[in-house]
């Protein structure tokens, strides 16, 4: 039990957090979500499995940087 009291319980790990971020994100974006045909317009080729699952652990991998303060690597201006 003193574990428990000494884990602060309102404390949250890097990696719970980016993973609500990711939830939010690719619920909002539609990130994983196969495309739905509109009236008038031709979508891309079908999607498969593994490219959602790759895209959802990207985005992933994105948020956990994020959350850890690492951000994204930017590229030196001309």
């Amino acid at each position: 039990m003193d574990t428990l009291n000494s884990a602060g319980l309102g404390a949250r790990r890097n990696e719970d957090i980016a993973l609500d971020l990711m939830k939010f994100v690719a619920g909002t974006a539609g990130v994983g979500k196969p495309a739905t045909p509109s009236t008038g317009f031709v979508g891309p080729a079908a999607v498969k499995p593994e490219e959602h699952v790759n895209q959802l652990l990207d985005l992933y991998a994105r948020c956990l940087n994020a959350v850890q303060g690492e951000g994204v690597a930017k590229e030196a201006a001309p």
